[in-house]
């Protein structure tokens, strides 16, 4: 089955046909570094890495750009609050994403160009489109006329008559309010870069047309980000390329976003939850699988209940994956997954219908060890593996093999209690005092232990939260 995309520039669902056969290229604006990340942030990070996950696995060979703005009015703006140089502010906070990215089990991009090694490029660019007649300078600024390119605000779906461009402070020399800025002349105290218009510092959207170009040549398969993007930075971005001549992206995927009561999770709007704050307190396995389970286009209202819940899905699936491997050691992957999971996937990444499949399956498996089918259990096992390794969620991946449990550290001393008090538990019932043992069992499930009676006797697990 094709892999099939919903294209946000058509509102459609597209079949993916790929420039070069075999091969797919993806742009995915990065972070803007102002400040550390919080898991709307990465949420758009997951949702591309699920994707460049699901291609390599169909066999095409995956290039992955994601860039990161290192430069920009808000960074400029804690500079000076801070009275810190911007260059530390924006490579402490680039640091915090990768490390955020890592901890949830992104996979590292292809290339991860910064805007402010790429000014000649940028330069360049602008040159073209001032001889093209689609930009000029004024006031050492060079601004983009959005009247010379008839595509304009095609991939938004707006009026050009009705438009409110954003503006940048100190925008001066417009020949039309709404076009808008590919360069601004310098200021005191903000960093510049030489040019042939003077010295100044890049725009925002220009970055990502310039970088797209270097790094994916005149045209690449699909453009990512969050819908916020859209407009002004995509359809900026969009008008750069393309009247300088390039067919740029030919398919572009936006992912939601994360919301708390309803709002957009923002820095500005105060509701920011960390990604160096979550994994403290929760495992970054189970974070994953909060935010990548959801279908990428879906809106996650975040609360505590529902990571819980995520949490406890893990819990299931994690512990099927253990007990097959107690009973039978470390089973592989299976070199395919299920026909269900791979037609969910390859329909605009329906990872929701997808996990469905792994929930079945692992559900299937704890059957078969029920019935002491150890070989019907290890084909179950190595299913849920080759799916949960799409999702970047196999527990015995060996990036997750640091990972502990709650408490695992203290595993050793746990267990010995514990089974000192199953050995009770299974006088009881071996005397046939059925209250006693079911009383044992009750104080455990209380303390956050959950028990299981098997053939080999009792085996314990911590509960969910």
């Amino acid at each position: 089955m094709t892999i099939r995309l919903y294209d946000t520039s058509a509102r459609q669902i597209r079949d993916f046909a790929p420039l070069k056969p075999g091969c797919v290229s993806i742009y995915l604006c990065g972070a803007t570094v102002q400040a550390a990340p919080h898991i709307g942030h990465i949420r758009s990070g997951l949702n591309f890495d699920i994707m460049r996950r699901w291609f390599a696995y169909r066999g095409y060979d995956v290039t992955f750009i994601r860039n990161v703005t290192d430069i920009d009015d808000k960074i400029i703006a804690k500079a000076a609050e801070q009275n810190r140089p911007w260059w530390s502010i924006g490579y402490d906070n680039e640091r915090a994403f990768n490390e955020g990215y890592t901890a949830l089990g992104c996979l590292p991009p292809t290339y991860e160009p910064r805007a402010t090694g790429h000014v000649t490029e940028m330069v360049e660019m602008m040159q073209g489109l001032i001889e093209r007649g689609h930009a000029y300078e004024a006031q050492g600024s060079v601004y983009f006329d959005v009247r010379s390119f008839p595509g304009y605000l095609e991939l938004s779906r707006q009026e050009l008559d009705n438009l409110q461009q954003p503006a940048g402070t100190g925008e001066s020399g417009k020949r039309d309010p709404r076009d808008f800025a590919m360069w601004k002349a310098a200021k005191p105290g903000e960093p510049t870069w030489a040019t042939p218009w003077g010295r100044g510092r890049p725009g925002w959207h220009l970055e990502c047309s310039a970088m797209a170009h270097k790094y994916l040549g005149t045209a690449f398969d699909i453009h990512g980000g969050g819908l916020d993007l859209i407009f002004p930075h995509h359809e900026n971005e969009i008008a750069q390329a393309k009247a300088y001549g390039d067919e740029f992206a030919r398919y572009w995927v936006h992912n939601a976003w994360v919301t708390m009561a309803g709002d957009k999770m923002s820095k500005s709007l105060g509701n920011s939850v960390l990604v160096s704050e979550m994994v403290k307190q929760w495992r970054p396995i189970v974070l994953r699988y909060y935010l990548g389970t959801p279908h990428y286009r879906s809106m996650i209202e975040y609360s505590e209940e529902s990571l819980r819940e995520a949490e406890s899905a893990f819990a299931r699936i994690k512990g099927f994956v253990q007990r097959v491997v107690e009973k039978a050691g470390v089973v592989e992957p299976s070199p395919e997954v299920p026909l269900a999971f791979a037609e969910a996937m390859d329909d605009d990444l329906g990872v929701p219908q997808a996990l469905a499949i792994v929930h079945t399956t692992v559900r299937q498996g704890n059957s078969a060890l029920a019935a002491d089918d150890k070989e019907a259990a290890v084909a179950r096992l190595a299913e849920v593996r080759a799916m949960l390794g799409v999702l970047g969620l196999d527990p015995l991946d060996a990036h997750w093999a640091g990972e502990t449990d709650r408490g695992e550290d203290l595993h050793g001393v746990v267990d010995s209690l514990v089974r000192l008090v199953l050995d009770q538990r299974e006088a009881a019932r071996a005397r046939k005092d059925w209250a006693t043992a079911d009383a044992i069992r009750d104080q455990l499930n209380q303390s956050g232990l959950t028990i299981e009676d098997g053939q080999q006797g009792p085996r314990w697990s911590l509960g969910p939260r």
